[in-house]
């Protein structure tokens, strides 16, 4: 019970965190919309800033999550202090050799990856030239990213999550002041510095706490040691999967940049509805997962095998507690959170309407986007990579079926759907062979969780459609009034759901009622 608490509060810290930067994230995406909506300089951005994110996952988080943090923790637990920190300085040494070579590569062959990655913008040659521009001055971000990861990782082995938590939180103000002051100056290029000074910020507040840990630079540049081949042995197959995700965006991408099949914008409404998404993802999906990550890892190497099942199970009943309602709030309310959002300035009517249909069919794939991230931070304690790759080759597989299946009659929808599909696929298979692995984690318990959380969420979306329907539907709603109606719906169909999940019996809300309760007497 101790331990879920600790694990709650780590997950409380990232959550509080992730919230404070996916509310000024509104913000910037509001301040873009309205310069940029979906036109040609918004696509060209969108494509430039998914080319380097597109490595982020090999060289930052996914480094983090599949190699640092299991490698270090373990180090921890079973070696000496100065053993640790040899091994940190070393895997510092080797990131930053990997990060040099990569950011050169990038600004180098920028004209060829914009070919490859959106190649419907060959035929505007001002957008691919944009596209191309953004790509090189955009591309060493990479660098400050795999810093900021690597410091992530350090700190995450010793249960310290406050400054790494709260760096997205800098990056997301450097980019709303060059909204405000630089872009009606100079345009997208504004946005572009915002980023990079954003980046080199976020890895500067991390100094002072890995300092006050024992970090300290290696003025030989060690790299040859045994943990080199530790974390290559581990972030092998982590890049291989990387390489299986990234395609799958990939593939979305050059589809979505197919405006004569799915319309024009279709890169951009991907951006704006992919966002929203994250919201709920990442505030509670995300921070749970890296929460419980250390401690998986810690329980690995402890060899708590029924430990770690009762981890995994917590972690799962956790997050679709938050999901599901999530999931099925974000599908009523689609089109008022866009509309509200976004609409106005360059970000039409038009736009709103291709943004809400890929909205509404990625929700369909929430519970799964969140459920991936606990079950894979789960292989990465356990030491294997292997299988995410082998279960994210089998769900881009499906994937690229039903893309191709489905973006003919849904046009941009078709892609979210494809994607929301194939998370499901993943997950499916990613818990069916966990448990061949390590035994039933208390899959009747997950059943029943889930059957109650979703009959409280009936509730609570009946609700929220009448309230929609009630308050949000009327086209002439000035902006203030608008989005202070939207944010009373949000609030009061929380509650409700709250209520209903208290009736229903679901565990993660009696909890909290109980903690509400216990602190007002």
């Amino acid at each position: 019970m101790t331990t879920n608490k600790t694990l709650i509060k780590s997950t409380g810290i990232i959550s509080s965190a992730i919230t404070s930067s996916r509310i000024l994230g509104f913000l910037r995406d509001i301040l873009f919309a309205r310069w940029f909506g979906t036109n040609i300089y918004a696509q060209a951005f969108v494509v430039a800033y998914r080319i380097p994110n597109m490595l982020r996952d090999m060289v930052g988080e996914g480094a983090t999550n599949a190699a640092i943090v299991p490698v270090l923790s373990n180090y921890r637990h079973t070696r000496s202090e100065e053993e640790y920190w040899t091994a940190a300085r070393v895997i510092f040494n080797l990131m930053l050799t990997a990060l040099s070579v990569v950011t050169v590569l990038g600004v180098v062959f920028a004209p060829l990856l914009v070919r490859i990655i959106a190649p419907g913008f060959l035929e505007d040659p001002e957008k691919f030239r944009i596209a191309v521009f953004l790509t090189r001055v955009i591309f060493p971000y990479i660098f400050f990213l795999g810093l900021l990861a690597y410091s992530k990782g350090v700190l995450n082995s010793l249960n310290y999550f406050l400054t790494p938590a709260f760096a997205p939180v800098v990056l997301n103000i450097s980019i709303i002041l060059s909204l405000l002051f630089l872009s009606p100056l100079i345009g997208i290029k504004g946005v572009v510095i915002g980023i990079i000074v954003g980046g080199l910020f976020q890895v500067l507040m991390q100094l002072p706490p890995l300092y006050r840990r024992g970090f300290r630079l290696d003025k030989s540049f060690q790299l040859s040691h045994p943990v080199g081949s530790q974390i290559g042995r581990l972030l092998l197959p982590r890049a291989m999967g990387t390489a299986v995700y990234q395609v799958s965006i990939l593939i979305d991408t050059v589809l979505a940049s197919l405006a004569w099949i799915v319309g024009a914008g279709g890169v951009a409404a991907l951006y704006y509805s992919n966002r929203l998404v994250q919201l709920p993802l990442a505030v509670f999906g995300i921070s749970l997962a890296t929460a419980a990550l250390p401690r998986m890892s810690r329980e690995v190497a402890m060899n708590d095998i029924e430990k770690l099942r009762g981890t995994v199970s917590f972690s799962l009943r956790t997050v679709f507690t938050i999901m599901v309602p999530a999931a099925v709030g974000l599908m009523v309310l689609a089109k008022p959170i866009v509309r509200i959002l976004f609409e106005r300035g360059e970000f039409t009517p038009y736009s709103t309407s291709i943004t809400v249909n890929a909205l509404f069919f990625y929700t369909f794939g929430l519970l799964a986007y969140a459920g991936i991230k606990i079950l894979v931070g789960t292989y990465y304690s356990l030491g294997d990579t292997r299988t995410p790759v082998k279960t994210a080759l089998a769900a881009l597989l499906v994937n690229i079926v039903f893309n191709l299946i489905l973006m003919w009659p849904l046009k941009i929808g078709g892609l979210a759907l494809a994607t929301s599909i194939a998370a499901t696929t993943n997950l499916v298979i990613l818990y069916v062979i966990l448990m061949r692995r390590i035994g039933d984690i208390g899959t009747g318990a997950i059943i029943s969780s889930l059957m109650r959380i979703f009959s409280a969420t009936v509730v609570m979306g009946l609700f929220t459609f009448f309230m929609k329907r009630l308050f949000l539907d009327a086209q002439a709603l000035s902006t203030p009034v608008a989005f202070l109606r939207l944010l009373g719906v949000i609030l009061t169909s929380g509650i409700v759901y709250f209520a209903a999940s208290c009736a229903a019996g679901v565990e993660a809300s009696r909890k909290m009622l109980k903690a509400v309760i216990a602190r007002i007497s």
